[in-house]
């Protein structure tokens, strides 16, 4: 896969859709936990999480840190699977105050790939979850990879259906420049595509990606 290809998907998507303002969130920490949170769910649930968060006073670390694994559950309930949510949370704080003491500004001198290290040793934090905390709420460079990016690519002959998500990952940091805010539109971008037309079952009339070779097999 070449660096033309992939900023010609990147630009078809950028001029169909326009910019997506990714990632909601009124402060690092709020991103960090929507990041957690949309594990398995869509984001109008989360959101009413937050939203709980909010008015309970707990979106910050020492509040959240303090609340009780049940009290923290219920205030996540409309994310689903709360309750080992609330443990997944529990534990990415156990680390952020273990490790910083619960400060992210002291999260800023650590290297990207020693961070993305010790954030996959936390219980509950997958490889797209802690690329999202890098990429969104610490302004990493680094790019997220989910189901829809590698559907998208595998139908278009840019990518083997059982790619893993460490060689999706590498191939585009390898091949786009190193830019943070060409890796936060691209990913969101991407989404937006397998939300309205790269489905499991695709719609590809009126996709932006429609000229562009492809393979409509279900994938």
């Amino acid at each position: 896969m070449s660096r033309t290809q992939l900023m010609e998907i990147y630009k078809r998507l950028l001029d169909h859709y326009g910019p997506q303002h990714w990632w909601p969130g009124e402060s690092p920490f709020e991103v960090m936990i929507g990041a957690i949170l949309t594990q398995n769910t869509n984001w109008q649930n989360v959101e009413k999480a937050i939203g709980n968060l909010k008015r309970a006073n707990c979106l910050s670390p020492e509040a959240m840190h303090t609340l009780k694994p049940e009290a923290l559950a219920e205030l996540i309930r409309p994310a689903g699977y709360y309750n080992i949510k609330a443990q997944r949370l529990k534990n990415f704080l156990d680390w952020l105050f273990t490790r910083f003491e619960g400060n992210l500004s002291r999260i800023e001198p650590v290297d990207t790939y020693s961070l993305r290290e010790e954030l996959l040793v936390i219980h509950g934090i997958g490889a797209e979850t802690a690329d999202s905390i890098l990429l969104y709420a610490l302004n990493r460079c680094v790019f997220v990879v989910d189901a829809y990016t590698c559907r998208v690519l595998a139908r278009h002959g840019l990518l083997e259906p059982d790619a893993g998500y460490e060689q999706v990952r590498e191939m585009f940091e390898s091949t786009l420049p190193q830019e943070i805010q060409l890796y936060n539109e691209y990913h969101a971008l991407l989404v937006r595509l397998g939300k309205d037309y790269c489905k499991s079952k695709p719609k590809c009339s009126g996709c932006p990606l429609e000229e562009m070779p492809h393979e409509i097999e279900p994938w």
